[in-house]
């Protein structure tokens, strides 16, 4: 069963069009994982996104951040090695899903 802070997070990207085809979230998990950021490279995120899978340091994570999370999982839906690959290319600051994730945040507040 997907997670009911999931399903309100694809509710508010369906509210835009900025890929061929809306995330989906069949697969999608959330997971609270809060040793996963007691690694030093990630102490300061409190979400992170894999391809299928959104890791949260507490287990009820602001409704924000399940959006720009899963905002990821929709790019990496698309982007699949591209996406990735550009935190190693532009980093974080610069990087423009990153951008793009904050604005799906603010865009469907």
């Amino acid at each position: 069963m997907t997670h009911a802070q999931v399903v309100r997070a694809k509710a508010r990207l369906d509210r835009l069009d900025w890929y061929p085809r809306p995330v989906g979230i069949r697969h999608v998990r959330l997971l609270t994982a809060p040793w996963f950021f007691r690694l030093p490279w990630l102490r300061r995120f409190d979400g992170y996104a894999l391809h299928w899978t959104i890791l949260v340091r507490d287990a009820s994570p602001p409704d924000d951040l399940v959006v720009h999370e899963l905002c990821h999982v929709w790019q990496m839906q698309h982007r699949p090695i591209a996406m990735p690959l550009s935190y190693l290319r532009l980093g974080y600051e610069r990087n423009p899903y990153e951008r793009e994730a904050n604005a799906a945040v603010e865009m469907t507040r």
